[in-house]
């Protein structure tokens, strides 16, 4: 049965930027839901099949028949970014990170006044590069930049034009630059999403990013048993032994460290183990072995994957960047990113998300403080 939409649904519209795993599901759960909703992609192909049947396929879970599924028809399919936020309110980005700021350059000609951009998730300091694009650009429209701290839907394009969706998270934390504005982004989030709930500020979403704790180092760390055997091992219970999961500590210390330099509290990687799943444990690797979510959960087949090529450049550099402007030492951060450099024979740290990308260059803790809670970039002060 198709869900009735959500009270003021049809006075909110969205546009699903990208059409990759989650752009797909969430632009199909939307539809589902009643919610007018476009979506729009950089390339063609991904469209294509969507464009000639007029349909997204949401395939149904077998042992999940609670999750969304059907046959959906979305108005506006398109590569045209104009078109596809043409009349949509809620411009909700779903590409990786290593995308924020072209989708952001794309945007700067056609951003009005109510619109509100979400980062599906932003990573670490995804709203601020944003921002600070928009801003550099000279856009004076009233728009709102937030970022989600991860993304809300478990999902996987099947076949051209077909996804299915695992899992929807209970609840995800938004925030908006400035703070002060992500009620706003709430209530708009609120014509089709409960699962959306407020977060402290861009600062905290970005920083309790846990995938950069679970991701680069594991990959790295495991790279000769990735290639030997093309990813055929548990990731999370034969990749992180106790001598990586002491690696994986150290830079979840470092993250912490680098929050709390800036007055930001964030939680350890094993106390969002026991929020996320209720995995408990002494260490690190007894919370991780704890948590039944994380078996049966293959490794990636090749090194060249996501959790190195997206989040060493949109997770690790970050914060290891911000470390290094204030005086916070990020060692074992700064050799999984020289180690990642090697592997992909490229320099995460030219391509990454440093302070200069983020706007945050030179600023005092007080200016920072005023650019995430308040918004003001620093030539204004």
């Amino acid at each position: 049965m198709i869900p009735q939409p959500p009270h003021d649904a049809a006075n909110i519209s969205f546009c699903v930027l990208g059409a990759g795993n989650g752009g797909l599901a969430m632009a199909a759960h939307l539809a589902l839901k009643g919610v007018r909703v476009h979506l729009w992609n950089r390339t063609a192909e991904r469209l294509l099949p969507i464009q000639r049947s007029g349909f997204i396929h949401l395939i149904a879970s077998p042992d999940r028949p609670d999750l969304p599924q059907g046959q959906v028809q979305i108005p506006v399919v398109t590569t045209d970014i104009e078109e596809a936020i043409h009349d949509a309110r809620v411009l909700m980005v779903v590409v990786p990170a290593t995308g924020h700021a072209e989708v952001a350059q794309r945007l700067v000609p056609h951003l009005r006044d109510g619109h509100v951009i979400v980062l599906n998730p932003g990573r670490t300091g995804g709203a601020l590069e944003v921002l600070h694009i928009l801003q550099k650009h000279g856009v004076t429209a009233d728009v709102i930049v937030s970022e989600a701290q991860t993304l809300l839907y478990a999902s996987r394009a099947l076949n051209p034009g077909q996804v299915q969706i695992f899992g929807i998270k209970n609840s995800v934390p938004v925030a908006a630059i400035p703070a002060y504005r992500t009620p706003e982004v709430i209530r708009a989030l609120r014509a089709a999403y409960a699962e959306f709930v407020p977060g402290d500020n861009v600062m905290k979403t970005s920083m309790d990013n846990i995938g950069a704790i679970f991701h680069p180092a594991v990959t790295v760390l495991n790279a000769a048993r990735i290639e030997s055997t093309h990813g055929d091992f548990e990731y999370y219970i034969d990749g992180i032994t106790p001598s990586i999961a002491q690696v994986l500590e150290a830079i979840d210390a470092e993250r912490v460290a680098v929050a709390a330099a800036m007055g930001f509290g964030c939680m350890t990687a094993r106390e969002w183990l026991y929020i996320a799943y209720g995995a408990s444990g002494k260490t690190l690797f007894d919370a991780i072995r704890a948590n039944q979510g994380y078996y049966g959960i293959k490794a990636p087949p090749v090194v060249n994957h996501r959790y190195i090529a997206e989040d060493v450049p949109m997770s690790l550099v970050p914060i290891a960047s911000l470390g290094e402007m204030l005086g916070v030492p990020c060692p074992t951060i700064r050799a999984i990113v020289h180690l990642a450099n090697l592997m992909h024979g490229c320099d995460y740290w030219q391509t990454g998300r440093t302070v200069e990308r983020m706007g945050l260059a030179g600023l005092s803790l007080r200016d920072i403080r005023l650019r995430i809670l308040e918004g003001i970039p620093a030539e204004s002060r």
